[in-house]
């Protein structure tokens, strides 16, 4: 007996606020840097800290920017350049400002957060590292909030799978990039759109999909038979690449540790999840004839390889450097120095 395939309706705005919607991603880096401040100002109370708790909130307002900044720069750079100059005749009008269109790389965040670590460690006279280990212990839960965020979103779609996967899902997002001859062929399955919405005189794939997100009943029966079955990669992305990584880095942080210990684990564990992941999500639609189409490797795998060699330099270079050790998340009287 198998699951019935679910169809992914949900909507990406949780509240309609006039011109400004409250969006699930939102709310996912609120709730991500909310934690972080949890985390790290527990860390401060209970481990072996140069940073005091009330300073808490400052370090992460840094990589809060950092990680903002470094995402979004990273998305354009790494994987959309032509944003750099393309404008649009609505605000923010510059597509590199356009965060409300989507588009962050995790990997360009990852590098904006320690830029803010590093910032934040210049000014207030403080280890790099051990402040690159509290960003490493907490942004695994961010990882895993905003991956459910995409998950709600219906975008970063994984793969095709078998219709009776226990865990398929088919989602209506598909439809934005979809070839012609496909929508020519959902278009030609639906009943003339003047009888759905008065005065629509053709369809679009996005009046599907808004229609189709709210509850539709006609067009959801017209489109769902020709929509792929798909695994659910942002569930499996925000367990491996968030919880699982959460998990190995409490394990290792529950005594304290050389400055540089937990950020390098992290980097490692987090890239082999995302190369693991990535053979369940669909490559970048504007990139699958680039270099996927030559070696069948994403360029998030390509990035992660790199990003796995960085970490394993760094934990090297900290598990031999002379210093004193930081952090844990245990309290004093169960905290024991690492040797």
């Amino acid at each position: 007996m198998t699951l019935a395939v679910w169809l992914h309706n949900l909507s990406p705005i949780l509240i309609e606020l006039g011109p400004l919607p409250i969006r699930w991603y939102g709310l996912s880096y609120l709730a991500g840097f909310f934690v972080a401040y949890l985390l790290v100002k527990h860390i401060c109370r209970v481990g072996i800290s140069s940073l005091k708790p009330e300073h808490a909130a400052d370090l992460v307002v840094a990589v809060a920017i950092g990680i903002v900044l470094g995402g979004r720069l990273g998305y354009v750079l790494l994987y959309k350049p032509e944003m750099l100059w393309e404008f649009s005749n609505t605000p923010p009008y510059w597509d590199v400002l356009a965060i409300n269109k989507g588009g962050m790389a995790s990997h360009g965040g990852m590098i904006g957060a320690l830029l803010g670590c590093l910032f934040f460690a210049r000014r207030h006279k403080h280890d790099f590292l051990y402040l690159a280990d509290l960003f490493a212990f907490t942004a695994p839960l961010g990882v895993f909030f905003g991956r459910i965020a995409n998950f709600i979103n219906g975008e970063l779609l994984g793969r095709p799978c078998a219709p009776d996967f226990p865990f398929a899902v088919k989602f209506p997002q598909e439809l934005l990039d979809a070839d012609p001859a496909f929508l020519n062929k959902v278009f030609a399955a639906l009943p003339p759109p003047g009888s759905i919405v008065p005065g629509l005189m053709s369809w679009d794939k996005w009046t599907i999909l808004d229609l189709m997100q709210r509850g539709n009943t006609i067009v959801t029966k017209a489109v769902e038979p020709l929509l792929t079955t798909r695994h659910p990669s942002q569930i499996y992305a925000g367990i491996t690449e968030g919880l699982i990584v959460l998990a190995v880095l409490a394990i290792i942080w529950i005594k304290p540790r050389k400055p540089g210990v937990i950020a390098g684990t992290c980097a490692m564990v987090y890239a082999v999840m995302r190369i693991a992941n990535e053979f369940f999500r669909m490559p970048d639609a504007f990139l699958i004839d680039k270099e996927f189409a030559t070696f069948h490797i994403t360029r998030g795998q390509w990035l992660s390889a790199l990003l796995f060699i960085g970490g394993a330099v760094l934990l090297a270079v900290s598990m031999k450097r002379k210093s004193t050790v930081m952090g844990g998340w245990l309290p004093p009287h169960k905290n024991t120095p690492a040797s």
